[in-house]
């Protein structure tokens, strides 16, 4: 059974298509937890199954490298590839976004910044939205959060609590682009329901798995990473972002033995076959210690 072509031929109706960031998934999902060097012809093996060509992989590559992204290796004719420190640290900060999801707890109160209007607010503003503060104005900003931790530049820091559970709900669709966001996670189950259904039936190959399960996480990080994961308080009844987890997670989860089974088989690294994944690597999506295959490999 072969789930991956409809997936594909979406992720191919892009333009233009974004090579340097699908690698970037290949190693945050599949290669980080396996120690975080894979060689180059085990990623055009893997590459040339999303029908990007050798040529493509490697200008992407010297690219990364070239934005500090990546380290390369090289041993005789072959080349060797891993996350640098500065990708890893980026990719390590969405980790948890990406596969553990958790929304925040909400103490019923919004920390509020009011910027100054001088040269520094674009900087302050654009940190804080990092933070995940939405804006309600050009020179206001707020968040569900305690702001003891987060430093400010400029501007003054308040504490603000609303009237009524129905205009925190106001305030917070004023603030970020929930109805963008949901449109989007509906969007991201529309695509990957079929293959859902399709895993009812028999096993997809090592390989379709492996890029499934690539496809999903680099779909899905496009849409997680720019939701702010509001308290539940103050999300709208039936919220999409619910149901898209609960797919991603739930087809994640089916294939990763199969997918781990080809990388065993096939991916190297400069010293032989990756090793293990790290324990680190069942806390995704709550319960991969399911997954027998994996917990009897963790070093």
């Amino acid at each position: 059974m072969s789930l991956s072509p409809p997936l594909l031929d979406a992720f191919h109706a892009r333009t233009p298509i974004r090579a340097g960031s699908l690698i970037v998934t290949i190693f945050g999902d599949a290669v980080a937890p396996r120690g975080g060097e894979l060689s180059l012809a085990s990623l055009v093996e893997i590459t040339a199954a999303f029908r990007i060509g050798p040529g493509v992989v490697r200008t992407a590559l010297s690219r990364l490298v070239g934005e500090g992204w990546f380290e390369r290796r090289r041993l005789g004719r072959s080349s060797f590839y891993r996350l640098s420190g500065t990708g890893r640290a980026a990719f390590d900060a969405a980790t948890e976004k990406i596969y553990g999801g958790t929304h925040h707890r909400w103490d019923g109160a919004f920390a509020m910044v009011l910027l100054e209007q001088n040269g520094g607010r674009g900087h302050a503003r654009a940190k804080l939205e990092a933070l995940g503060f939405g804006a309600i104005s050009p020179d206001v900003l707020i968040a569900p959060t305690d702001l003891a931790d987060v430093r400010v530049e400029t501007g003054v820091r308040l504490e603000a609590r609303p009237v009524e559970p129905e205009a925190a709900r106001r305030l917070a669709e004023r603030a970020w682009p929930l109805a963008a966001l949901a449109e989007r996670y509906r969007g991201f189950v529309q695509l990957f329901a079929p293959a859902r259904g399709s895993l009812d039936g028999a096993a997809p190959a090592d390989l379709d798995a492996l890029v499934v399960r690539v496809l999903l996480i680099h779909e899905y990080r496009r849409i997680v990473l720019r939701d702010p994961l509001l308290p539940r308080e103050l999300l709208p009844e039936r919220w999409a972002g619910d149901e898209a987890r609960r797919l991603c997670g739930t087809i994640y989860r089916a294939l990763v033995p199969p997918a781990e089974r080809w990388l065993d088989a096939h991916a190297t690294t400069e010293t032989g076959p990756l090793p293990p994944p790290a324990r680190g690597f069942l806390e995704r999506f709550g319960d991969l210690q399911s997954v027998q295959n994996v917990t009897k490999k963790l070093d």
